[in-house]
């Protein structure tokens, strides 16, 4: 624990090696959004006995819907399942011959039936609102840790390292569902939000707590180094946070092992953001403070923005 902040480099190393595939995937794949994002409807019908979702997207699929998804939801004795589709007007012949090809596997409730729609520009609202959501949380965090610490020598240095943290834990687990989604076909959907934006409240409250001690101990010790003042505080806050983290993922994983397929995706962002937000917050966020306060990071930024720059001679002695 004494050479916690000694080791920064090797925690930013990983840090950035299991960033690096999820900013890869977010360029190259992006996100598989859902029709909440998208657009298009959710049908959800029961039939009066097991029904393989195979078979249903392959009858679908023959009725000319290429793009359908069907997943088993609820309880598994009442037979419910949700399908996934392009824009399904209700009352419609399209309609009509969806369920006739439904039918061909079993027979259908019809007052169990429920369809929603969402068209493309509402989509379009919501992803927008949601981008829009998480700036705006990264900018109230901002401001907030700034006037918290204002007491200390640099206060919004703390707000801006734990904005890193922040971002760094939503990066991760938008990267890890850009991966799921091209793979697994795992999709977006304005619950994923509400999961993200929960993920950036435990990430932040974590580093605060650790911030928080910082600030007590460098009053009570200022003969220490700053390093030294962060491995202690660290050390002090570690098994707490460590701990809370614990009883959240096994009370998560108990949800996404026995939780209704509705929540799955939501529960598994939770878990993921998690985990990262336990990390970065010990590992992460308070030793970007002491890279800071030993000039690191400006000696990083510097060789960043002299890279790939061509060197500049000063005349010759003849021309001189």
């Amino acid at each position: 624990m004494e050479h916690l902040a000694g080791k920064r480099n090797l925690w930013f190393t990983i840090s950035g090696l299991l960033l690096v595939p999820c900013f890869i995937s977010l360029l190259v794949w992006g996100l598989n959004f859902g029709i909440d994002f998208t657009g298009g409807s959710a049908w959800e019908v029961q039939y009066d006995r097991h029904v393989n979702t195979e078979d249903m997207t392959r009858v679908l699929t023959e009725t000319g819907r290429p793009e359908v998804t069907v997943q088993q939801v609820g309880d598994s004795g009442l037979h419910r399942y949700l399908i996934r589709l392009r824009e399904l007007a209700e009352g419609s012949e399209e309609k009509a011959n969806l369920t006739n090809a439904l039918e061909t596997l079993g027979t259908l409730d019809d007052d169990a039936e429920a369809l929603e729609t969402v068209g493309a520009s509402v989509g379009r609202s919501i992803r927008d609102r949601s981008v829009l959501a998480v700036a705006a949380a990264s900018v109230g965090v901002l401001l907030y840790i700034a006037y918290a610490f204002r007491g200390t020598q640099n206060p919004i240095l703390y707000g801006v390292c734990a904005i890193v943290a922040m971002l760094h834990d939503a990066l991760f687990v938008l990267g890890v569902f850009s991966i799921l989604g091209h793979f697994f076909g795992v999709e977006i959907d304005a619950l994923f939000i509400t999961a993200l934006l929960t993920v950036i409240g435990f990430s932040v409250h974590d580093t605060i707590v650790v911030f928080d001690r910082i600030r007590e101990n460098l009053k009570l010790n200022p003969d220490d180094s700053f390093e030294e003042i962060v491995n202690h505080s660290v050390g002090q806050t570690l098994v707490r946070s460590v701990n809370t983290s614990i009883t959240v993922v096994i009370t998560l994983l108990a949800l996404l092992l026995f939780g209704g397929s509705t929540t799955r995706e939501f529960v598994l962002a939770l878990l993921i953001g998690t985990i990262a937000g336990t990390y970065s917050s010990i590992f992460n966020a308070s030793q970007l403070l002491v890279a800071w306060q030993y000039g690191e990071i400006q000696g990083w930024f510097r060789k960043f923005t002299r890279f790939g720059r061509r060197p500049v001679h000063g005349p010759s002695i003849n021309e001189a």
